[in-house]
């Protein structure tokens, strides 16, 4: 069902432009629909960070449910901004203390750039803490994603996550290891999800803290578990908002330090990402970068233009039907009161009734 442009903000025009359906506030108004209320808290760095809004704002409109979207954006202190991404977030953003006021339905917990070995070092760590907290008493689920969803295990259940031999870089294929739950409702056993991370929280150490694992793959390991309780917390370690191009962004981004001499070694391709087509593309592009780096010469434009044909989205229809489980069942859980995230008789301790 639609989101509503209930701000200014750039992203809603954007995706009016691709096609999405974004209802003004006025037709809003006179539609008798109820409002959801989802939190996004908008961590990545400035170069990510309109283009998080616009792939969690699809999948979050992209939900079957009656009802009309409200997605409030905001972030934390903690974060190195530039000068252009602060003005964006001093424009658009709504500050914490009004989202705490005026309450949310779910939370959605994007992830981070890191520059410390330890996540608590991290100068974004306690303003985190503190939103996990509050949302924790205040807010039905939350969902996190990747940093987030380590941040959030070290903080809850004291497990810290581990740095692997290289970056997991790429699309994996994982299995559905409980069809019985309602977040993995009606979806195929087996889908693809991107990764991008060096490190990894790994199944035995959240299954030893009471951690519901929902979908594993053999190369990349857990992407969706949930806590104890079935839902309160989601955790992905994927990507499964990623746009078919973010891997190739995120590819040529590494293309260029290399260029620029911030990388000794050249960029690997993400694995299970580029056919042979594209990969000879780049093979033959990547003598050139290696000669302009040597000689000084200047570089040809890197050759996107020739690859986005090739390129599949093999992910997005399940991340659609991941969230509209997770947000349909958020509907049913909350009332129309947001700051009562639970309806009468609901344990909030299981509030799935599940066989814990």
């Amino acid at each position: 069902m639609p989101i509503v442009a209930h701000t200014d903000l750039p992203t809603f025009q954007r995706l009016r432009e691709e096609g999405e359906e974004i209802v003004d506030p006025d037709r809003a108004s006179h539609q008798d629909i109820r409002e959801m209320h989802i939190g996004l808290l908008n961590m990545m760095p400035d170069a990510a960070l309109e283009a998080t809004e616009r792939q969690f704002f699809r999948l979050v409109g992209a939900c079957n449910q009656i009802v009309q979207f409200h997605v409030h954006p905001f972030t934390i202190d903690g974060l190195t901004r530039s000068p252009k991404a602060q003005a964006h977030i001093d424009k658009y953003y709504e500050p914490f203390e009004k989202i705490k006021q005026e309450g949310l339905d779910a939370l959605i917990i994007s992830g981070a750039n890191v520059t410390r070995q330890s996540l608590p070092e991290e100068a974004f760590w306690q303003p985190l803490t503190e939103v996990f907290s509050w949302a924790r008493e205040n807010v039905t689920s939350v969902l996190c994603s990747c940093l987030a969803t380590h941040a959030i295990i070290q903080y809850r259940y004291g497990i810290a996550r581990t740095r692997l031999p290289e970056k997991r870089w790429g699309v994996f294929a994982h299995k559905v290891m409980d069809r019985n739950h309602p977040l993995v409702a009606e979806i195929n056993t087996r889908f693809d999800v991107p990764h991008s991370r060096f490190n990894e929280i790994f199944q035995s150490d959240m299954e030893k803290h009471g951690l519901k694992i929902l979908a594993v793959s053999k190369e990349a390991g857990v992407h969706l578990a949930v806590s104890e309780d079935g839902f309160r917390i989601v955790f992905f370690q994927g990507h499964p908002e990623y746009d078919d191009i973010s891997l190739l962004k995120e590819y040529k981004r590494e293309v260029m330090r290399f260029y620029h001499a911030e990388l000794a070694d050249y960029p690997p391709f993400p694995e299970h990402y580029f056919n042979k087509t594209v990969r000879r593309i780049f093979i033959d592009y990547e003598q050139q970068v290696r000669t302009a780096r040597q000689t000084g010469q200047q570089l040809g434009e890197f050759p996107e233009h020739l690859v986005l044909d090739y390129l599949d989205n093999t992910w997005r229809d399940t991340a659609k039907a991941v969230f509209n489980n997770w947000l349909g069942k958020i509907y049913q859980l909350t009332d129309q009161d947001r700051r009562k995230p639970f309806m009468d008789g609901v344990d909030p301790d299981n509030p799935l009734g599940l066989s814990l």
